[in-house]
């Protein structure tokens, strides 16, 4: 197991995990994530597991359609951060470019198929 740490651009927002190495990524079709191009992790995280903090309320949340997901991203700078799954509540994925020390554009990736999920 290795110890994971991330934040936004500002450091406003910071989170941690423990996991696996990170071997690819995951890119949705959904239009949200189509719109912003993040390359998140391949796998979820636990709500118990994600630890996140943010200074004076940076943390904001964006949710559309079902209302299902949640987008979490910061007030200051509006890099998106993580979010919790529509298809599994409680499980969480990050965007892995605001992973330390992770070169994620090397890194390979699969397609979700969001757009057809509803």
């Amino acid at each position: 197991m290795a110890d994971f740490k991330g934040s936004c651009h500002c450091g406003a927002v910071t989170f941690s995990f423990q996991g696996e190495g990170i071997e690819k990524g995951l890119r949705c079709t959904c239009s949200i994530c189509t719109r912003k191009g993040a390359l998140m992790s391949a796998f979820v995280i636990p709500e118990e597991q994600l630890n996140f903090d943010a200074d004076n309320e940076a943390l904001s949340l964006y949710q559309f359609g079902t209302q299902k997901a949640k987008h979490f991203f910061c007030r200051h700078c509006g890099i998106y951060t993580f979010h919790e799954t529509m298809r599994m509540p409680g499980q969480y994925r990050v965007n892995l470019g605001c992973i330390e020390g992770l070169d994620s554009i090397s890194l390979p990736w699969d397609i979700f198929d969001g757009k057809n999920l509803m």
